[in-house]
């Protein structure tokens, strides 16, 4: 059986954690992709899916043969397009990640305008307030918040944003505003785990990190939501910059405590391709670095 056709059936498998997800995506009928996926172990002479009636998971040495598939079949791709000129028009499938709101508000637009230039591009967006591995998931490109701990992703840094602690009008006039870090025991606080659970909210104080533990009145699980409660004058609440930099601007929000902001976060655009890369990434990595590089709300720290 033709190895290619394997490879592929397998990462779908292991991908979509389904044999029937998986025959929908390669347009093939289940029985067919069982017994390719079973000709594959039988060749390999390895169990690479663990199979119950709830879900198909990679094993072990699957989880390792994942990995290597995907390579292959990436280095693969990359030299069809080369040798049929793909460059100059990319086609074909990307998977990209990005955090839920930030998403929303700025990969989006990115997106429809990348569709709308390559019209033979399809793009499957993961908008999560998590660290996608994006190894393992199969994921081309992610835009990531905070200092990089993945020293084998390629990045490209689009701006930076701040950690900032916001309130309404209407609050501060009723409650006050807080001077310090200090002050803030005596105010309404609201805790997004969106940018995080720890209530040890870290300041920098004459260029020394300070740190305050905060007892929250109103804790919510999304940053929309902590949004919601500020404007509503319920609390102060901590989040970050381009999250609120709308309401800042039309005045529903203003920022407290700025001189004791810690340092701002980077803002990157990463891939896992290795060297050269395929069209396909090197387009959306493009397009999303100079969409993103002109947004205002990312470079008002630069």
């Amino acid at each position: 059986m033709d190895r290619f056709i394997q490879l592929t059936a397998y990462v779908a498998v292991a991908e979509e954690e389904s044999f029937a997800r998986a025959a929908r995506r390669l347009n093939m009928s289940a029985p067919a992709l069982t017994r390719t996926i079973a000709a594959l172990e039988q060749t390999l002479g390895v169990k690479l899916l663990n199979r119950t009636t709830r879900f198909v998971r990679p094993t072990e040495a699957g989880l390792r043969y994942l990995d290597d598939a995907r390579q292959i079949l990436a280095r693969m791709q990359e030299a069809d397009d080369a040798v049929i000129g793909i460059n100059a028009a990319p086609r074909g499938h990307l998977t990209m990640t990005a955090p839920v709101l930030f998403g929303k508000l700025f990969v989006m637009p990115q997106l429809v305008s990348y569709l709308q230039t390559y019209p033979d591009m399809q793009v499957s967006a993961l908008f999560l307030d998590r660290v996608v591995n994006m190894l393992e998931e199969g994921v081309e490109v992610g835009v990531r918040i905070g200092e990089l701990a993945d020293s084998s992703m390629r990045a490209i840094r689009v701006g930076s944003i701040r950690r900032v602690l916001c309130a309404s009008p209407q609050y501060l006039a009723q409650h006050g505003t807080p001077q310090t870090p200090a002050d803030l025991a005596q105010h309404q606080i609201i805790a997004a785990t969106g940018v995080g659970t720890n209530t040890e909210w870290q300041f920098t104080e004459n260029t020394q990190p300070l740190t305050i533990r905060v007892k929250p009145r109103l804790t919510v699980s999304t940053n929309d939501a902590a949004i919601c409660a500020v404007i509503m004058h319920a609390g102060i609440a901590r989040l970050l910059s381009y999250q609120v930099a709308a309401e800042i601007q039309q005045g529903s929000l203003q920022t407290v405590l700025s001189d004791y902001e810690p340092a701002p976060w980077p803002v990157h655009v990463v891939h896992r391709e290795g060297r050269g890369g395929s069209a396909r990434v090197r387009s959306l990595v493009d397009h999303l670095v100079q969409g993103l590089r002109q947004q205002t709300a990312l470079q008002s720290v630069d």
